[in-house]
């Protein structure tokens, strides 16, 4: 089954600049093996090594996230959109808004 896997920015040093690449898989790790074995390295950039994801690193399958489901065993359907996120973190930004 075809899926689309959104490549962010800084993982697309591994993939040749691609922002998009398609992989046929059944779940979230399969999407994963599947892209270390067209692009070698990416896993280590996803996963930690324990082979679970890293800690600052999200995964949306068809805007879910996968550690809200079963983590890297969820299943993709056929046609599904898996997004890589890079969870952003930041510091005081100087400004007089705050937040609750």
């Amino acid at each position: 089954m075809s899926l689309r896997v959104l490549i962010p920015t800084p993982l697309r040093k591994h993939t040749a600049g691609a922002e998009i690449v398609e992989v046929d898989a059944g779940t979230v790790k399969e999407v994963i093996d599947r892209l270390e074995s067209k692009h070698p390295g990416i896993r280590k950039s996803i996963c930690d090594e324990s082979g679970g994801l890293r800690r600052f690193i999200n995964i949306y399958i068809d805007g879910e996230d996968v550690r809200f489901l079963d983590n890297l065993s969820t299943p993709a359907k056929d046609g599904s959109e898996i997004a890589i996120v890079p969870a952003i973190s930041g510091g005081n930004t100087g400004s007089d808004t705050s937040f609750p």
